[in-house]
């Protein structure tokens, strides 16, 4: 059961994009020999929603450099886009 008032609780679930703040990688294994996957938890606004995306090999080991790398993460809930670092638009 939520806390918090029914207003506030509607508003964040209308967020539809998220800041990373955290993230953790793991690796399972299948079968005994068999090739095994990869998952890599997104912890979103300090634990206020969290996603879990299931990349290839080669696109975890990406995805884990660009996290650690990027000032900035944030993820789309909705396109479940992940956009790494901000441009300033002022002139």
């Amino acid at each position: 059961m939520s806390t918090k008032p029914e207003p506030e609780q509607r508003t964040e679930h209308e967020i539809k994009v998220r800041e990373v703040t955290d993230y953790q990688a793991a690796w399972t294994e299948r079968e005994r020999g068999a090739p095994g996957a990869f998952t890599i938890q997104l912890i979103l606004d300090r634990g206020v929603d969290e996603y879990v995306i299931r990349p290839t090999a080669e696109d975890a080991e990406v995805l884990v450099a660009l996290l650690g790398s990027s000032g900035r993460v944030h993820f789309d809930l909705d396109r479940k886009v992940l956009m790494f670092g901000t441009t300033s638009v002022s002139p």
